[in-house]
């Protein structure tokens, strides 16, 4: 089974919130129930500019990206043409475009999230605590302890009433089959909200 990118264009009515992975989820799972059940898709978040306190501006190149397995692509399409209320924004769905996956040996995530038993709390996870807990999830898909993990901003994501924690994530030194299989199967959970997608790693990614 392979996997691609289909990347929907997008207009929006305004700003949309800057930590929107629960909302557009939300959003998406009226148009596409089967979200609630799973596993196989992932949505990443909405790249644009800063906008002010905890808001995004969408850009021309922002769109609505799914990452899906080849053979379901059709039901992701669904969501071309519909407009979808994130927040208090409205997000107007167009055509899609596919991309597929490249096999380069640094990725990058903007957000990942993992349960750690070990953690004080859910909301004191330290670097430290959170390293350790990558590699046992690299080991798990047979990806090398030499390859190099950096951790970035510790960032976090509402749902609801809770605040999840995490942090950005820059992995380097894969091999081709290691880095599909990471962009393939995600690190962490809340895939369906934006977190443990990996995407290639651009210069300064972490600044």
């Amino acid at each position: 089974m392979n996997y691609l990118d289909l990347n929907f264009a997008l207009g929006a009515d305004g700003p949309l919130p800057a930590d929107h992975g629960y909302l557009l989820y939300s959003a998406l799972s009226r148009v596409l129930p089967e979200l609630h059940r799973e596993s196989e898709m992932g949505v990443h978040p909405i790249s644009g500019k800063s906008a002010g306190p905890r808001k995004l501006e969408l850009l021309p190149h922002s769109r609505l990206r799914f990452r899906v397995p080849d053979g379901r692509v059709s039901e992701v399409l669904e969501v071309t043409g519909k407009t979808l209320q994130v927040g208090e924004t409205m997000l107007a769905v167009g055509p899609p475009s596919i991309e597929r996956l490249s096999p380069l040996p640094a990725l990058r995530s903007r957000l990942v999230t993992i349960k750690i038993k070990d953690a004080p709390t859910a909301n004191e996870i330290s670097p430290e605590l959170f390293t350790q807990a990558v590699r046992r999830q690299l080991e798990g898909l047979n990806v090398s302890e030499q390859v190099q993990i950096t951790i970035g901003k510790r960032r976090t994501l509402r749902i609801r009433r809770r605040v999840v924690v995490g942090y950005e994530l820059v992995l380097e030194g894969l091999t081709a089959e290691e880095s599909l299989v990471i962009q393939e199967s995600g690190l962490g959970g809340r895939r369906h909200m934006g977190c443990g997608i990996f995407v290639p790693l651009k210069p300064r990614s972490l600044s």
